[in-house]
C-alpha cells in the first residue's frame, strides 16, 4: 500500500513540474544578452585556464630538459607544439544594433 501511494505521489510531482515548466515565458532581449555574456565569459575562462595550462607545461619541458642536460643524461629532441596563445583581456559580446527610428515608423503609402 506504502508504494502504491508513493508512485502515486511521485507521478502527481512529475505532472505538477511539468505543468510549471510549461507555463515559463520566453527569456526577454536583456536576459538573452545576459545569457550571451555569460556564455562568453565563460568561454574567455576556458581559453585562459588552457593559456596558462599551456605555459605551466612549457615551464615544466624547460625545467625538464634542462635538468637532464646538467645530469648529462641524454633526451629525445622536443615535440614541436603551436605556441600558447593568450586570449587577452574579457571582451563582451556587441550588443546587436537597434534598428532605425526612421525605418520602424513608416507613414503609410497614399492611394490615387
Amino acid at each position: 500500500m506504502k508504494r502504491f501511494l508513493m508512485l502515486i505521489a511521485l507521478a502527481a510531482g512529475t505532472v505538477g513540474t511539468q505543468a510549471a515548466l510549461a507555463k515559463l515565458p520566453p527569456p526577454t532581449d536583456a536576459q538573452k544578452a545576459k545569457a550571451a555574456e555569460t556564455k562568453a565569459r565563460s568561454d574567455w575562462a576556458a581559453k585562459v585556464a588552457a593559456f596558462q595550462l599551456c605555459k605551466s607545461q612549457d615551464k615544466t619541458a624547460a625545467r625538464y630538459y634542462s635538468d637532464m642536460k646538467a645530469r648529462g643524461n641524454p633526451t629525445r629532441a622536443p615535440m614541436q607544439t603551436p605556441p600558447c596563445a593568450d586570449p587577452g583581456p574579457f571582451m563582451p559580446p556587441a550588443a546587436p544594433a537597434a534598428p532605425p527610428a526612421s525605418a520602424a515608423v513608416q507613414s503609410p503609402a497614399k492611394a490615387p
